[in-house]
């Protein structure tokens, strides 16, 4: 797959979505449209079940929207076949949930590796680069501790770690502070904008932790399906 020089990483053009039919059908999204420059941290906010997810999902490929159109580094997803869609999402963007999503059997080092074992990386280049992560996040000391082993915070910057494995120029995070406390949440916020500038990153940041806000470079709000800039 070819990488396309653009300026704008994120692109969305008039995305609406809906789930249900007639009466009952729920609005997520309303002819929504933004722009995501190269190298910037956007936070994206909004109250539980104002669409932050659909929208995220829709711009990482893993779901399609109703009308509209989506671009991220200048293809626009609807024209790509699941193979591309597949390629996309596992080369050039790194996804961080609020459930963590870690294996609970591999350690910290070994789960920031799966990706790079899914492209069959070579074995000391892949070592290399995990340590390397998981030295970016402050968890060089906690390479060979499982999930169950670590706090939340520290799984969340494994997360972190795992997502930047494949050098995704996209990273898109649903709600990575849900289940932190504040000062835990402050200090995953930070690591995300520092890895956005240390690994070239850009990041859509999904949060509706207000006091989090200030660290992005842009702020946009879901409301009813539509969305604003502040």
């Amino acid at each position: 797959m070819s990488q396309v020089v653009t300026e704008t990483m994120v692109r969305v053009e008039g995305v609406h979505k809906s789930y249900g039919v007639g009466a009952a059908a729920v609005h997520a999204l309303r002819g929504v449209s933004f722009e995501v420059p190269r190298g910037e941290l956007v936070a994206l906010k909004g109250r539980s079940g104002s669409g932050k997810t659909t929208l995220l999902n829709i711009v990482g490929g893993l779901d399609t929207p109703d009308q509209g159109r989506v671009e991220v580094e200048g293809r626009d997803l609807a024209r790509l076949g699941e193979s591309e869609l597949l390629r996309l999402r596992r080369d050039r963007v790194g996804f961080v949930f609020q459930s963590f999503g870690l294996i609970p059997i591999l350690s910290a080092a070994e789960n920031v590796g799966v990706p790079l074992r899914l492209r069959r990386a070579d074995p000391r280049e892949r070592e290399k680069r995990v340590e390397l992560l998981l030295s970016l996040v402050g968890l060089a000391g906690h390479a060979a501790q499982r999930p169950g082993e670590l706090s939340g915070g520290q799984q969340q910057r494994v997360a972190i770690a795992r997502a930047l494995a494949n050098r995704p120029a996209l990273l898109i995070a649903d709600e990575p502070t849900g289940q932190l406390d504040a000062e835990t949440g402050h200090a995953v916020m930070e690591l995300l904008r520092a890895v956005v500038h240390s690994e070239q990153v850009t990041a859509l940041v999904a949060t509706h932790d207000a006091t989090l806000l200030d660290l992005a470079d842009r702020v946009l709000e879901l409301r009813d399906g539509e969305i604003s800039e502040h």
